[in-house]
This record gives C-alpha cells, sequence and structure tokens, in this order.
C-alpha cells in the first residue's frame, strides 16, 4: 500500500473566512482524491474559549493564541492566513520567512507596498509555495469561461464589463466594523469587491490592464457608531454600534474604466451600496467569435453566445456547468443539475493546492503572490486615477 503523504495546516483566523476555509479542509477529501492529505494541525485566533468550540466543531487538533510559534512550528506545512488585511504582510513574510508554504486571504495586502514586500519574500523563499484565496476562479461556471477563451471561443475581445454589487452598508445602523476601517482594511469596497472581479477578468481573459483611463470613488455615509460589538463571523451581521461615532475613511463604490493588452476595454464597478444587490458578482465579455456573460447570484450557470452559428439560430443560451467529465470540478460533486453552492469554491481551491504542493497541475491556473501583486498593481492605479483624476498607465505603477 502506497504510504499516505499528508501536509499539516495551520488555519490563523476563526470568523467569516475562518469558517469557509475550516469546511474547505474538512471536505476536501470527502469529495476529492487529492495526493496529499491534509491534517487540521493547528487553528490560531485571540480568544481561546472560542476557539476550543471552533476546534470540536471544526475539527482542529490544537488551538494557539499566538500566531508567531504557529507559523514557526516545524510541523507546520501550510500557513492558512484568514485574518482581516492589516495582518496579511506581517503573518504571510514570518511564515515565508520561516520555511512554510503560505495560503493568504485576498486581497494580498492592504497597500502596494505591503503587497511588495509579500512579494520580496515569495521570491526569496524560492522553495515555498504560496496562494491567494481569490476563491471565485473554482467556481465552475469561472473556470469554464476561463477554458472556453484559451479555446478560441470568444475570439478578439473588444468589451469587458465586471461589476461587484451589495447591498448591506447602505443600512446606517451598521456600525464602523472592520471593513470601514482605514488601518484595518486598506480600502472600502475597492479591496474588498473590486479585488475579485480585477483577478476575474485577468484569469478569464488572459489579459493585463495596461492603462486606467479614469475612475471615481465615493463614500455615501461618511460616519458611522463605533462598535460595541463585532461581527459573529460574517460580513456585519451581529455587529452592534456604541454612542460614540467615527469617521468612515474608505471608499463605499468605485467605478473605472480601463485598457486591456489584447486592445479591448473593460470597465469595473464595486459597490456595497447597490439597493436589491446581495452579492452580485460578475463579468460578460464580448469577443468577435462570442460572448459570455456570468453572475454569481446563478453561480451554477454560465450564459454563452456562439457568433460564429448561422444568423437565424444565433442567441444567448444557458449552461448548466454540474456534468461530470465536461465541466471543471464536477465530477466531484453531485448528479446533473444538482447545484453547488459558494463553500464550494473553497474546497475546489484546496483540492487545487494540495495538487499543486505535490507537483501535479491543478485544474485551473492558482493565483500566488506574484499573480495577486498585479492585482494589486491595478487596485492602486485605480485609486491613483480617482485622486488625481488623470488616466494612469501601469508603466506608472511598479
Amino acid at each position: 500500500m502506497a504510504k499516505d503523504r499528508t501536509v499539516n495546516v495551520a488555519l490563523i483566523g476563526q470568523k467569516f473566512m475562518g469558517k469557509t476555509h475550516s469546511n474547505a479542509w474538512t471536505q476536501v477529501r470527502r469529495f476529492f482524491e487529492p495526493p496529499l492529505r491534509p491534517v487540521q494541525h493547528t487553528i490560531c485566533a485571540r480568544h481561546r474559549d472560542e476557539l476550543e468550540v471552533f476546534a470540536a466543531q471544526w475539527g482542529w487538533q490544537n488551538i494557539s493564541t499566538r500566531w508567531k510559534d504557529v507559523v514557526t512550528n516545524d510541523q507546520i506545512g501550510l500557513v492558512d492566513i484568514g485574518v482581516p488585511n492589516h495582518l496579511h504582510a506581517e503573518m504571510s513574510i514570518a511564515a515565508l520567512e520561516a520555511g512554510r508554504n503560505v495560503a493568504c486571504e485576498k486581497p494580498l495586502a492592504r497597500t502596494l507596498d505591503e503587497a511588495r514586500d509579500m512579494l520580496r519574500a515569495a521570491r526569496k523563499a524560492k522553495k515555498q509555495k504560496t496562494y491567494v484565496w481569490y476563491n471565485y476562479r473554482r467556481t465552475p461556471a469561472v473556470a469554464l469561461a476561463h477554458q472556453l477563451v484559451r479555446e478560441g471561443k470568444i475570439g478578439k475581445i473588444s468589451h469587458v464589463r465586471a461589476y461587484y454589487l451589495q447591498d448591506w452598508a447602505f443600512d446606517a445602523s451598521v456600525p464602523l466594523i472592520w471593513r470601514f476601517d482605514k488601518k484595518i482594511a486598506g480600502s472600502g469596497s475597492h479591496g474588498d469587491l473590486n479585488a475579485h472581479i480585477i483577478d476575474m477578468c485577468r484569469f478569464v481573459t488572459g489579459e493585463e490592464i495596461t492603462e486606467v483611463i479614469g475612475a471615481a470613488m465615493e463614500t455615501f455615509i461618511t460616519e458611522r457608531t463605533l462598535p460595541s460589538v463585532g461581527s459573529a463571523g460574517g460580513i456585519a451581521g451581529g455587529s452592534k454600534g456604541s454612542s460614540k461615532k467615527g469617521k468612515v475613511k474608505v471608499d463605499d463604490a468605485v467605478l473605472a474604466i480601463t485598457r486591456l493588452s489584447g486592445g479591448g476595454l473593460a470597465t469595473f464597478e464595486a459597490t456595497r451600496f447597490a439597493t436589491g444587490n446581495q452579492n452580485k458578482n460578475g463579468l460578460e465579455i464580448n469577443g468577435d467569435k462570442g460572448a459570455i456573460r456570468f453572475n454569481f447570484e446563478r453561480m451554477n450557470e454560465l450564459e454563452f453566445y456562439d457568433a460564429t452559428e448561422e444568423r437565424r439560430t444565433q442567441g444567448w443560451h444557458t449552461v448548466i456547468v454540474t456534468h461530470a467529465g465536461s465541466h471543471p470540478y464536477a465530477e466531484a460533486w453531485w448528479p446533473d443539475a444538482h447545484i453547488i453552492g459558494y463553500e464550494h469554491s473553497f474546497t475546489n481551491q484546496a483540492y487545487d493546492m494540495l495538487l499543486d504542493l505535490a507537483g501535479q497541475k491543478p485544474t485551473v491556473p492558482l493565483p500566488d503572490f506574484a499573480d495577486a501583486y498585479e492585482t494589486q498593481r491595478v487596485l492602486e492605479a485605480m485609486s491613483l486615477a480617482a485622486k488625481e483624476k488623470s488616466a494612469i498607465k501601469m508603466s506608472q505603477v511598479k
């Protein structure tokens, strides 16, 4: 019998992302057959009493409130970072310097300077692997869109329209949780949402953004109550405000027009103030041979238009991306049209990371620190374009 190959995983963070990552590590071997078995070695966060409950619920063997001890523990093979943005750089760099592989939540960092430091650490640690949890790449419809573009089904791309629309921040009673705190988050909708659709555009099209032609950012609610109770593990649910108020110094919405390396144009809209949109995350890509549309609120569907068909039968058709053997990751889950959900994208990524750690090819490319740094450069260029009210070429952003 072949020896059971394992990798000990340590997860830092046990709120929203802690739950999604824990679920991924718990489920991955129940549905896939990865070449490495992930061992849920240690869960790390600030509050020991919460950790004891969390570890028992999600199957973690050990708990710790000291992240520096965790990342330097020689028993750990992969450090999974699921904490707010202000800790990404310090934790990732320390883990890499200690010889650990690192999987970090998105965006890569609060600022381009921090992201650059992380990239340097990754390049210096030549033997270690780095990953970033841009999990929407692992949605089967988005992975299929990536494959269709690579196969030439769309042809030369002229337009990309990317959007990420939520509405939870419209409620003025939501307190100034960390997502509204510039010192912790770095930005608002920009880093929280726009980072996802920038990565999705780059991933699906295979093209880079060469210029931000123009951008605008706006903060609609400039003051919020300071939290007396933080969120209960979701975005803002369970949080409560106090009698004191603080300034909101991050963006609530961002719009940008950009130019792609293939000559086309791409627009981006990200906001947490789009009334009636819960988590509308998607894009439309138009090419001279076809087009695709994706909306995460209908995540098991990809719309495809084949412009090479004869004109009398041309039209949009909807692909239900659940057929094993035809659609990415579908073979691991349920029979046709027995749909999957948000959490499955993380499990799909856990599987691909285990493949990569074992020296095998992932289903579709994984974003490492170098890849995520390019998205961070675009975030910076859009911020500069909005601030300076002028076009910013990517060659200006190093």
